[in-house]
């Protein structure tokens, strides 16, 4: 749908437009990657910001309550099962790594979940601890901040690069970047260039250790391909840095959201996060289970699915196909949303390749399976270069709020929220070439 080229408020919006475009930084942001342009940021309620702000320190309080279930079920205090599924398809010497003294109690400074604005709130797809878009978050906080000086950007115009500054307390880290990530890197580079102190940008496979602390960005599945890695590791475990995420691969796994809904482990999660967060986080977190091709008794079935074999679920109808399947993590098709299938949008073949799929990758690489939600379509204006023309797009919108862990009071602070807003028939709500990309703003 085309705004009136007559309107006011078509010339104000195409300045805007115009004015985002001219300020994009010689480069990009993203490597040979290409965004929707919109005038507006993405207005949230009042109510939605104050829910978004206060769920950082409960996901931060989650995520240590991960940490822990997992060690005590290594140590043997809590069920082996647990530590079974999240050690499948890692080397030991990866799993032993977070272990040491020095790095025993950390977790991730940097936390992003994926969120779906649904007609009832917010649901958390994934909870991403080595999140792609800081940078590209931070630009478009500070640009849309100054050609709006009367619009609230959430987090601020500066909420993002003072959140990622205040991550290691010597103000100051390098960043590394794999030939993997590589795509990020113009984004990182531009953030690096806009802290206090002294931070720079390397590439993780030429690295040379020294005493500056690292923020680790590439994936642990691409060790092998990192020389030295093992270096890094050991001065990290040693104290001699501060590697932040912490080599920790069982925190960064999707089927947390199944562990947290297994019914084994309730009274666990409840006196580990206390009762309200744990309610909190089950109004977000999508029903979810592992997929473990395990047999169950004749007298029993899978919870919430009321089947007694994944396999059965081969014969759903597109009704009943309400269910997303995808890799829980350490693969490289476990981001970008790469092994994912939607239930609804995959024909019955397809459905039940994927499903087989999952049930013979458990040894070595175990799928979660997830409640869809659908989100609820709104309508956003963008710039169409081409024809000259604002126009309207309907679309379902993603929310990335990024929160930052400071490493001296570790008081977690929302630094912004970033809106991929997807046509409204796509399913999968991931970054491409027609989704807008924009900043929240708070509603006036």
């Amino acid at each position: 749908m085309t705004v009136s080229t007559g309107s006011n408020r078509m010339q104000d919006w195409q300045r805007k437009a115009e004015g985002v475009k001219a300020a994009l930084p010689t480069g990009g942001l993203f490597a040979e990657k290409a965004w929707r342009i919109s005038p507006e940021p993405f207005v949230l309620s009042t109510k939605e910001v104050k829910v978004l702000e206060n769920l950082g320190p409960v996901l931060y309080r989650f995520q240590k309550a991960c940490d822990l279930i997992y060690r005590r079920s290594r140590n043997g205090s809590l069920p082996s099962w647990i530590a079974d599924y999240l050690n499948r398809g890692k080397p030991a010497g990866l799993l032993e790594a977070g272990f040491s003294p020095a790095t025993l109690e950390e977790t991730p400074r940097v936390i992003r979940p994926d969120l779906i604005l649904t007609a009832d709130g917010f649901s958390a797809t994934e909870l991403d601890s080595v999140p792609g878009g800081i940078g590209l978050t931070a630009w478009l906080g500070g640009i849309y901040a100054s050609m709006n000086p009367g619009h609230r950007i959430v987090g601020g115009a500066r909420g993002m690069l003072d959140g990622f500054a205040s991550i290691f307390r010597r103000g100051e880290a390098d960043i590394l970047v794999s030939t993997e990530s590589g795509d990020y890197r113009p984004e990182m580079q531009w953030l690096a260039d806009q802290l206090p102190g002294d931070w720079r940008v390397e590439s993780a496979e030429n690295y040379t250790i020294g005493n500056r602390d690292v923020y680790r960005f590439f994936e642990l599945f691409d060790l092998p391909n990192i020389p030295g890695i093992e270096s890094l590791m050991a001065a990290a475990a040693s104290g001699q840095i501060e590697v932040s995420s912490p080599f920790k691969p069982w925190i960064e796994e999707k089927m947390w959201s199944a562990l947290f809904w297994s019914h084994p482990l309730r009274e666990i999660w409840r006196r580990e996060l206390r009762d309200g967060n744990w309610k909190r986080l089950r109004e977000i977190f999508p029903r979810s289970w592992v997929v473990d091709p395990a047999k169950v008794p004749h007298h029993a079935a899978i919870p919430g699915l009321e089947i007694q074999s994944f396999a059965e679920m081969k014969q759903f109808s597109q009704s009943e196909r309400e269910l997303v399947l995808k890799l829980s993590g350490f693969n490289e098709r476990a981001w970008g949303s790469r092994s994912v299938t939607i239930g609804q949008d995959a024909s019955q073949t397809e459905w039940a390749t994927a499903i087989d799929e999952a049930i013979t990758s458990f040894e070595t690489a175990p799928y979660v399976l997830q409640r869809f939600h659908t989100g609820r379509v709104i309508s956003h204006p963008w710039w169409n270069e081409e024809k000259g023309e604002v126009e309207m797009m309907e679309g379902r919108v993603r929310l990335c709020p990024y929160y930052f862990v400071d490493d001296l009071t570790r008081a977690v602070k929302l630094g912004g929220v970033l809106a991929t807003i997807c046509p409204s028939d796509k399913k999968i709500l991931h970054g491409m070439r027609d989704a807008i990309l924009v900043p929240c703003r708070v509603e006036a």
